[in-house]
């Protein structure tokens, strides 16, 4: 359904170093690296898309986070979702929801919430029972 996910950034340095971490915890391997740009991006394992890019608006004006969104990844495993928060929480980013089931959504989902460097919110989530 999607073929990529673009999250605008402010600082490309400082958004690269946040998103390398939490993409290494996950396990997903870095597709692209172009600081001159600024753009990155990350894949599945197992596929080239979807990707999640990250870089500089396009249109030159700063990066803002909206309203109502959020890009929510997905997690091989339980630890994998507490080991992102972890690292995002060391990171000295906002946390928005800790690790644990939202059986709101349905009985297996676990997921924490936190914001990214420039604001955007983010969810890590599992839907795997005991993992």
């Amino acid at each position: 359904m999607l073929s990529h996910v673009y999250i605008g950034v402010g600082d490309f340095d400082r958004a690269f170093a946040f998103y390398a971490g939490i993409m290494r915890e996950l396990e997903y391997p870095q597709r692209f690296y172009e600081p001159a740009r600024p753009w990155a991006a990350w894949m599945p394992r197992d596929t080239q898309r979807p990707l999640l890019v990250i870089g500089r608006p396009y249109n030159g004006g700063p990066a803002t986070a909206g309203n109502g969104q959020m890009v929510a990844l997905l997690a091989a495993t339980r630890d994998m979702v507490d080991r992102c928060y972890a690292w995002a929480m060391a990171a000295g980013v906002v946390s928005e929801g800790a690790p644990g089931l939202r059986p709101q959504y349905h009985s297996n989902y676990y997921g924490a919430y936190f914001r990214d460097p420039d604001g955007n919110k983010l969810c890590v989530c599992c839907h795997n029972a005991l993992t």
